[in-house]
């Protein structure tokens, strides 16, 4: 798997950071684990933070402040699975674990034009959901108020700006308007994130917007 498009360094440092919302680093840790140049870059990033942590100077915390610490992870939910998940689909282990399995685990809606949508359990400041564009598909006509992170798992789309193929992801702010195509071959699935509402031209795009929460 040869991957063209990566994660810019700007993201790469605020997922090290912790500062980046849910949805947008289950994105990145997708891609991660699927991406050897943007792991050994995080891994960079991380190693920098590390250092920086330790040039820190040391604040005296109170006697109880361990006791306290370890009785509020003894008040956390216990993890049910014991063992690593499998994963022998398409869905690198991040996604995997957020699904609960596979493909065969995902509860696609209907969104139209035979596209098929999951929208995945993450936190409010961002959404992220699976896509499913059969083959020779079209999504509709879009701009963006904000961030999209798309990662293709399967087959490949393109648009006016590139190919992208498993394991790329495009990055796409307010400047980016375009109009994704599924490639002939296997039918397009993708793990995409957004923190705003895309800008759709077309009026039945805009009416169904809010009933599908795109």
């Amino acid at each position: 798997m040869k991957i063209r498009h990566h994660l810019s360094d700007q993201l790469l440092m605020a997922y090290s950071a912790g500062q980046l919302p849910e949805a947008f680093n289950l994105v990145v840790a997708t891609h991660v684990s699927m991406c050897d140049e943007c792991r050994a870059r995080l891994a960079s990033f991380d190693a920098v933070g590390g250092a920086l942590i330790e040039e820190i100077d040391e604040i005296a915390m109170g006697e109880a402040a361990l006791e306290a610490a370890l009785a509020r992870i003894d008040g956390l939910p216990q993890a049910t699975r014991t063992e690593p998940l499998k994963t022998a689909g398409i869905f690198p282990a991040p996604l995997a674990d957020y699904v609960g399995g596979d493909l065969s685990a995902v509860r696609w809606r209907r969104i139209g034009g035979g596209v098929k949508q999951a929208i995945l359990p993450t936190g409010r400041s961002a959404t992220a959901r699976l896509l499913y564009i059969p083959a020779g598909v079209a999504v509709p006509d879009h701009g963006h108020r904000g961030m999209e992170l798309t990662l293709v798992l399967q087959g490949a789309f393109a648009d006016e700006n590139d190919r992208f193929d498993r394991g790329d992801i495009e990055i796409a702010d307010e400047e980016v308007e375009h109009t994704p195509v599924a490639l002939a071959g296997e039918d397009c699935i993708c793990l995409a994130a957004t923190d705003a509402p895309l800008r759709f031209r077309g009026l039945v795009p805009r009416l169904a917007q809010p009933l599908f929460r795109i």
